[in-house]
């Protein structure tokens, strides 16, 4: 098993005042080399966005779009005709294909709204571009993984271009459970959102990462109530 260690104060940080976003990869005016990529996944932003304050509309092209609320509600809007708010508990995803253009903006007069920017390198280029969101809170899955995203259209969670999975895991203190990993070649990359978690010899914090690669399984347990993100994506870029 190959395994590197994020640990949180390691993200990059940018305050814009407006804007507060922890990048776990190089983006915008944060580079890194050591820190490009966990395989196909590109970008990880923890971001908060102030009230009524937001990204007014921007391009994108060739890259899946995940988007995760953690708090507050985030209003969508694009040029494919979507006008849409995502909150806690729910799950965007948008294929940018051949290109979209979108905005987002926190809807709440009153308080930040707080959400993960993911971005996945695809498997397939210059695809009609694509919407989607579904409330994934109706199906959590307690003390197990719930997966909330998937390659193939008519499996749990919404779908990407791609051979990736995502889980939440929602575990209470001292549980434990093996996570087999779906392909071959895949490695996940686990963060944890809230509590603390351990696998091997390694204990996770709050917004902590592990990247783990080179093997079939793992095991995680949680030392608190926890809610952990797993990524599983190709550990091999796309040629």
């Amino acid at each position: 098993m190959k395994t590197i260690l994020h640990k949180a104060d390691t993200r990059g940080d940018a305050n814009h005042g407006w804007l507060h976003s922890k990048h776990s990869f190089s983006f915008a005016n944060y580079h890194n080399p050591e820190r490009m990529n966990f395989g196909v996944l590109r970008v990880l932003n923890d971001d908060t966005v102030s009230e009524n304050r937001g990204f007014g509309t921007h391009p994108h092209r060739d890259m899946e779009i995940v988007s995760i609320p953690l708090e507050g509600d985030l209003k969508h809007m694009d040029n494919m005709g979507n006008s849409t708010i995502i909150k806690e508990g729910d799950i965007q995803v948008m294929s940018a294909g051949t290109g979209v253009m979108h905005s987002e903006y926190n809807n709440n007069p009153d308080k930040p709204v707080k959400f993960l920017q993911i971005w996945i390198i695809p498997n397939k280029m210059n695809v009609e571009p694509r919407y989607d969101q579904i409330t994934i809170a109706d199906n959590a899955k307690p003390n197990d993984f719930q997966q909330i995203l998937s390659p193939n259209q008519d499996d749990a969670g919404v779908w990407i271009y791609q051979d990736a999975w995502f889980h939440l895991a929602n575990f209470d203190k001292e549980i434990s459970k093996e996570y087999k990993l779906k392909k071959a070649g895949n490695g996940v990359y686990i963060f944890v959102l809230e509590g603390k978690a351990k696998i091997g010899d390694q204990v996770l914090e709050k917004r902590d990462a592990l990247g783990i690669s080179e093997t079939n399984s793992f095991e995680l347990e949680a030392l608190e109530n926890s809610k952990i993100l797993l990524m599983e994506v190709p550990m091999e870029l796309p040629t």
